[in-house]
């Protein structure tokens, strides 16, 4: 198994998803030995934000290419994807920008795009300040989840699994008890069970 491993917080340490990123990746290495992975932080060594490059030998183009490659060779994603003012976090997008490529990921046809990236799957480790849950009065306002699976359902991966952290600002009591049903999902495989 190919694991594409991404953090996108630049909170380092103190970062509750590269906290569950790493416990994700970790179980998906226990269930599957002999697993490769690489690791992208997207926070620590950002992308620039796409631009059309009128030289296919810029420094810019090679990195696209190479964020594409890494993506298209892993059979497992997972992504640490922050909530950031309702969305992802920018390095988060500037990464998004050079996987969904027309032609390479996806196709425009008659009757709308056409994904060509399926056959793999996406774990997202969210981590929200507030809630934004279903059923939540901040649910309105979540524009990272559907963004999210809005993006990868255009390329053709259906199986996106979210493992959240929510209300992680609301007191320390409540972080810990987020972050411990978090890791419990992971634990338990309810999070990463194929």
């Amino acid at each position: 198994m190919n694991i594409l491993h991404l953090d996108s917080s630049p909170l380092g340490g103190h970062s509750v998803t590269r906290e569950l990123t790493a416990a994700i990746v970790a179980q998906l290495r226990r269930d599957n030995p002999g697993s490769r992975t690489v690791r992208r932080d997207l926070a620590a060594d950002p992308l620039p934000h796409w631009a059309p490059a009128a030289d296919a030998a810029t420094p810019a183009a090679r990195t696209g290419g190479e964020v594409l490659d890494e993506f298209l060779a892993a059979d497992v994603v997972v992504i640490g994807a922050p909530m950031y003012n309702f969305s992802v976090p920018s390095q988060l997008k500037a990464w998004i920008d050079r996987i969904v490529i027309a032609g390479s990921t996806f196709r425009y046809t008659a009757t709308g795009p056409e994904g060509l990236a399926g056959g793999r799957r996406v774990i997202v480790a969210s981590a929200r300040g507030g809630f934004y849950g279903a059923g939540t009065p901040g649910a309105a306002a979540d524009f990272q989840e559907p963004y999210l699976r809005q993006v990868f359902a255009m390329i053709g991966i259906g199986d996106v699994q979210f493992v959240r952290a929510e209300g992680v600002g609301i007191s320390a009591e409540q972080k810990a008890a987020s972050l411990a049903a978090a890791h419990a999902a992971i634990d338990t495989r309810q999070a990463v069970a194929a």
